[in-house]
Formats: structure tokens, sequence, C-alpha cells
């Protein structure tokens, strides 16, 4: 492994269209910096009003301390804005971590972090306005996106002119989000609580879950395969198993002129129609970008999701969508986007809601 994995790997942590950080200290192997972005848009669709919405904005400081023996620290805490409205949840945690990197060793990674699968998964979530949905079906539990309280570890090996072998290993611990409340019966079916109360219990259990990633990049191509597994129990029904198999591939830097990325997974309890849970789902993220020389980039992505709630049921089609993006930068740090999605599932006579986007991202 070269020495270009310590900035690569700590970088990777950030992921989007841009990453853009402010260092305010420097010194004797120390570093602190300060980055994000927040942005402003137009939202609109064919059932709904327009209104004035955010981008998923952020703030995060980053450090990072030369322990000596090629061995580095870094911390990160980043946390999602609600700056549109007012309230006691300002801030919501997006990431928090601990990481320790070495040139030859690898990085291994403690916190709410981007997960290994995501390495994989997340190369076709690239747009600022419409992009990549499915990757985040619950995905802080089911270590997909965000994935919280991991342990990760990656490593990669230089090939020369062969190209770039890596690899990524995740684990979560059991994680219980059931929770419960006292629930009035409605006895006249008014819509008034004029019965006895019920002590209801929700939510699920995620035993331990593992995941892993594996990678392979030459001349400006990129190949991916990624793994993950884990028992969950909803309250009231069997244990389950949570497992995916996914594949990726890539081409080009996005921004950068020509881009394209393909993403595929075949999956069982990792996906969702309307908040049921599917039993089997097959996943599909395609990306075209070109990044002209004036810094206009334009994109066509397309992504659908269908699969069966139960094993014996029909394939329904849970989400199919396809969207049409432009992306500009003024300067490094101010970029204006737009971009229409057009809703595809029209199954079972659904009511289909494309949707429109018109805004502007400060990178902080």
């Amino acid at each position: 492994m070269n020495k270009k994995f310590l900035a690569a790997a700590i970088a990777a942590a950030t992921f989007g269209t841009q990453a853009v950080a402010v260092e305010l200290y420097n010194n004797e192997g120390t570093t602190f910096s300060v980055g994000g972005h927040v942005s402003i848009n137009l939202n609109g669709s064919e059932q709904g009003d327009t209104d004035v919405g955010s981008n998923s904005p952020r703030i995060n400081i980053n450090a990072t301390h030369d322990l000596g023996n090629g061995f580095t620290a870094d911390a990160r805490g980043e946390w999602q804005l609600n700056y549109l409205e007012g309230g006691e949840n300002t801030f919501t945690t997006r990431l928090g971590y601990l990481g320790l990197t070495h040139d030859v060793y690898g990085r291994a990674v403690g916190g709410t972090q981007w997960a290994p699968y995501y390495d994989v998964a997340g190369v076709a979530d690239m747009p600022i306005a419409f992009a990549n949905d499915f990757i985040y079906d619950d995905h802080g539990n089911l270590g997909t996106g965000r994935a919280e309280k991991m342990l990760s570890y990656r490593n990669a090996i230089e090939l020369g002119e062969a190209g770039k072998l890596g690899f990524g290993l995740g684990w979560q611990g059991t994680n219980d989000t059931t929770s419960e409340s006292w629930v009035f019966e409605d006895k006249n079916e008014d819509g008034i609580a004029d019965g006895p109360a019920e002590l209801v219990k929700k939510g699920v259990v995620y035993d331990d879950r593992m995941q892993l990633a594996l990678n392979y990049s030459i001349m400006g191509a990129k190949v991916g395969y990624t793994y993950n597994t884990g028992d969950f129990k909803e309250v009231g029904a069997k244990k389950e198993t949570a497992e995916s198999h996914l594949v990726s591939a890539a081409y080009g830097s996005y921004g950068k002129g020509l881009y394209l990325a393909a993403v595929y997974g075949s999956n069982e309890y990792m996906n969702f129609n309307d908040k049921k849970r599917l039993a089997e789902s097959n996943t599909y993220e395609a990306l075209v970008a070109y990044a002209l020389p004036s810094s206009l980039n334009l994109s066509l992505n397309y992504e659908k999701v269908e699969g069966k709630l139960t094993s014996n049921s029909a394939t329904e089609t849970a989400r199919e969508e396809m969207a049409l993006q432009a992306e500009y930068n003024f300067t490094s740090k101010f970029v204006g986007y737009a971009g229409y999605q057009f809703d595809l599932n029209d199954s079972n006579n659904r009511d289909t809601d494309s949707k429109w986007a018109l805004g502007a991202r400060y990178y902080l």
C-alpha cells in the first residue's frame, strides 16, 4: 500500500459531490478543520404544492493526529442542520467516529460511519437533488449507508500497472429498537378514545450484523462486490435474516468529464414497499453524467426496486424513478442545481408523483 492511502481513506469518509473544509489548526502533527454545506431549494411535485426546502445540510468537525511509527488517529463529528424550522432538534447526528490509519496495516474505524457496503453501493449516489434512495432503507441499523455503532476495517493492495485491490469488513452489535406505548381503544370508531388502554410494543431487535466489501480499480474503472447479513426480529413475528448481495461498476470521476455507474442488488428483508418490509427484492441503479469544461455537469439517473412481501406473493414494483439533473459550479464552494424526477411506478393503478427541485448549495 502506498502513502496515498491515508489521505484517501480519511477523505473518503466525506462522500458527496465535493469535499470542502477550512483548516483552522495545523501544528506538530495535529490538524483541525471545519466543513459541511448548507442549501436552499424550491421543491414541487405533481401532487404537492411548491415550498422552500433544503438538501441534506450538515456541519462537521475533523481532527487528525500523528501518533508516530506510521499511525495517524482521526476523529469526525457531523450533524444535520435543521435550520428552516424552529424547535429543539436543531442538530441531529449524521456521523461520529474515531479512526486509526497506517500506510501498511490499513484503517480501522469505530462509531457511526459510512459503511464498507456503501463503498460499493454508493457509486451512483452522486447528484445533489435526486440520487440513490434504496441504500437508505433503514440504513443505520442494516449498515447500508451511514451505519450506526459499527466497527470497520479497510485495506488496499497496490498492484502497480495492474491496478489496486481493496477490501473492507464491518460489524455491528445487537440493537434493540423496540418501544412500548399505551394505546386507547376507539370503541365507536369515531376517532375518539373511549375504550380501555392497552400497552402496545412495537419495533425491531437486530442481532449482530456482518459485511464484506471487495473492490478492484484500474485506469479509471472500478468494480465491486459487497455482502451484508444479520438476523432481526420484528415484534409479533418470527426471526428472519436480512441479507444482501450487491455488485457495482463505475468509470471516471463524477464532476470531471464522463462518469458512468451501475448497481445491482439481490436482497432479502433489506428493502421496503410503502413501509412494508420485502421478503425478496432486486434493486437497480444507473447513472450517466458528463461535466463540461464550463463547469456544467449534466446527468441522467435511473432507480428501481421490485420484490415480494412474502416468498409466495407476486412481484411488485416498490419504486421506479428517472431523473434529469444539472449542476453548475459558480465557484469551488457555490453550486447551483436543478432536477426533475419522473415517477415511473404506476403499478396497481398507483398515482405517480413526479418531483422537481431548483436550488443552490454553499460549501463551508
